[in-house]
């Protein structure tokens, strides 16, 4: 097993108020083809969940709404209900809007994805190559605009 394959969870008891807490944030690597950007996670303060599909996205989003979600925008022209792995999640997340999402993309798509920011509020969309410096800045954003 990848050791990014694991559902890390994160837990805080009920009725337990944690000042200073950390933000969350959880990574959804479904295809992957960039560089670990965990490292970079943990060194601008967020606690990290990596999970490896939609599907263990939604289970962790039972235990914890994170603060954050990066996630892939991948297009796939054979779903019946919908264009990409992203529209449950962003549906769940209208319940929630205060969670940011970062969404990377492969520019050929970017017209789909359109389709998709025309109907959720995605924070940041970052093309492939995913360069570190711009998720880097995308986050310091997040947490400027959200923190403090």
């Amino acid at each position: 097993m990848h050791k990014l394959d694991s559902l890390v969870k994160i837990r805080v008891p009920q009725g337990i108020l944690v000042e200073n807490a950390s933000p969350c944030l959880l990574a959804i690597i479904e295809l992957g083809g960039y560089p670990n950007l965990v490292p970079l996670y943990r060194r601008l303060g967020f606690e990290t969940a990596v999970v490896n599909s939609q599907r263990k996205a939604q289970s962790f989003l039972k235990q914890r709404i994170p603060d954050v979600i990066v996630a892939e925008y991948n297009f796939q022209s054979d779903f019946r209900d919908r264009t990409s792995n992203l529209e449950t999640l962003m549906a769940r997340l209208q319940r929630h809007p205060q969670v940011k999402v970062i969404v990377f993309f492969q520019d050929e798509y970017r017209h789909k994805l359109d389709n998709l920011l025309s109907r959720f509020p995605v924070f940041a969309a970052i093309p492939f190559p995913v360069e570190p410096a711009k998720v880097e800045a995308a986050l310091r954003q997040v947490l400027v605009t959200s923190f403090d």
